[in-house]
């Protein structure tokens, strides 16, 4: 291939494809035209950086790789979102990847933009063994304490999923299982599984709380999630609780009884 004959129209579209030859790109290199060194410049920084995030992708199957050698082909994560906002469920998913699944930008749910953890769902949903979620009420919540809400939660997630799992990594939560299970501090940033859990939990959530914000416009749950923000707790003092509002949380009991919440 004479990439010198070529136009920098039909350069452009040739390094649009996936596979390209070390020999061409140093032959774009070389070529006088400015225009096309860039290019060439272009589709190296490009590639170096998807390459560097399969190594990253890759590294998240540590713990997955390690029990699918040791014969739990079936591995999920589990994780939860919504465990310190003062109002809404709080959202439990288990999630089962095919071996060392390729997903570009997954990572903990808490470094990702709205925009991203949507289009991961989408894509976690799409190529997924199995997805689970679990959604618990604030009632639960009040009558267990937010612990237990979660653990509960977790215990559901897994005995529902399909195919059941054959090994659990758990983001943090230490649970009692009759089949080989791992709590991970900080899961959700070095396991793939659990990472596609956060995200999986944690857009649906975000759901749920737009969902409210246009029935309680007043305390921005759209914007806070049900977080302690000072727009939130300002929102308290002047409404009062809404019956979505935790009443076993300190700052709603502060600002208001049961009585006094909003419809």
């Amino acid at each position: 291939m004479d990439t010198a004959q070529m136009t920098v129209a039909q350069i452009t579209s040739l390094l649009a494809k996936e596979d390209i030859s070390l020999h061409i790109i140093d032959a774009l290199k070389q070529d006088a035209r400015v225009s096309v060194q860039r290019l060439a410049d272009k589709w190296e920084s490009r590639r170096q950086r998807e390459l560097q995030e399969k190594a990253r992708i890759s590294a998240l199957y540590k713990h997955e790789r390690q029990l699918q050698s040791a014969g739990y082909s079936l591995v999920a994560g589990i994780d939860e979102a919504g465990r310190g906002p003062l109002a809404g469920p709080v959202v439990i998913a288990g999630v089962i990847l095919p071996p060392d699944c390729y997903l570009p930008g997954l990572n903990d749910s808490k470094k990702l933009s709205a925009a991203q953890r949507e289009k991961l769902y989408e894509d976690i949903n799409r190529v997924a063994s199995a997805v689970n979620r679990c959604i618990i009420s604030v009632e639960t919540i009040d009558e267990l304490n937010i612990y237990q809400a979660t653990v509960s939660g977790m215990y559901q997630v897994i005995e529902n999923m399909l195919p059941s799992p054959q090994a659990v990594l758990i983001d943090a939560v230490p649970l009692s299982l009759t089949m080989l299970s791992r709590s991970i501090i900080g899961g959700d940033q070095v396991s793939a599984s659990i990472a596609a859990a956060s995200i999986i939990a944690k857009v649906e959530r975000d759901h749920i709380m737009n969902q409210l914000d246009s029935q309680y416009p007043m305390y921005g749950f759209s914007r806070n999630k049900g977080y302690g923000t000072q727009e939130h707790m300002d929102a308290l003092e002047k409404y009062g609780p809404c019956r979505h509002h935790r009443q076993s949380f300190a700052p709603v009991r502060a600002v208001g009884l049961p009585a006094n919440r909003v419809g």
